[in-house]
């Protein structure tokens, strides 16, 4: 895919993905019944706003924040979970008991699923087995979708110009307008026709997320910093006013 030219290495990814998995197993043992759960944030953006620039600021922030490792996982770090299966059976098998939280979000898609049934339930699996770990930044994915339910999720996502957009493009892939148009406007349908096809959701619909981010007007440093403190306020003041679902 053309984005993973702008985007870290998998195989970077994958290894912090597995460090984490191992420290979790460790902190279990320790860990108390019903420990209160840790956060986790999900963050969405249109094709061509500098989603991975703010995941990555957030990934140094948040252990500052909390005091914990944080890994950061997106749509090429599941597809190589999904085939370095050790990986996937150590994230799925975080869900322990709480299959019935995993069960409740597959059933409210699972009657108007169209095509490719068993790739969305690993992809749902996955997801809401790291967002029940927590600590875990899910970057695209539907993510907001599908934890949405759980108060101890945070949603955020970027939007930006076409002007914008095009510009960044053209700068971080080296294309010229003309390319980094045709690319933004392909590759924001198949986010689109996903949301569409899966979540039955407009993943543009604002009531969604906890912050919007307009990317002309904020940096990514600027927009991880938000968040940072944000979820920290939220995490200080307790979830008990946090919208239900």
């Amino acid at each position: 895919m053309p984005e993973n030219l702008i985007i870290p290495s998998v195989d970077l990814r994958i290894g912090a993905l597995e460090e984490y998995n191992r420290r979790q197993k460790e902190k279990a043992h320790h860990r108390q019944k019903g420990p209160k759960p840790r956060p986790c944030i999900t963050l969405s953006r249109e094709f061509g706003c500098e989603g991975y620039p703010v995941a990555e600021s957030l990934l140094k922030l948040m252990p500052e924040q909390t005091g914990d490792q944080w890994v950061l996982v997106d749509k090429d770090v599941l597809d190589e979970v999904a085939r370095r299966h050790h990986v996937s059976r150590e994230i799925l098998e975080a869900l322990g008991t709480k299959n019935r939280i995993l069960s409740q979000v597959l059933a409210t898609f699972s009657e108007r699923w169209k095509t490719d049934h068993e790739y969305f339930e690993l992809l749902c699996s996955h997801i809401v087995s790291l967002a029940e770990q927590g600590n875990v930044i899910i970057v695209g994915l539907g993510g907001a979708i599908i934890t949405h339910h759980r108060e101890h999720c945070y949603d955020f996502r970027i939007f930006g110009s076409r002007e914008f957009k095009i510009g960044s493009i053209c700068q971080r892939m080296n294309l010229p307008p003309d390319k980094a148009a045709d690319l933004i406007e392909k590759q924001q349908a198949q986010i689109d026709n996903f949301t569409r096809e899966f979540l039955f959701e407009d993943e543009a619909n604002p009531a969604i997320y906890d912050l919007l981010f307009n990317n002309d007007r904020m940096c990514p440093e600027t927009m991880a910093r938000t968040i940072a403190d944000y979820v920290a306020g939220r995490i200080a003041a307790g979830t008990a006013d946090k919208r239900h679902v």
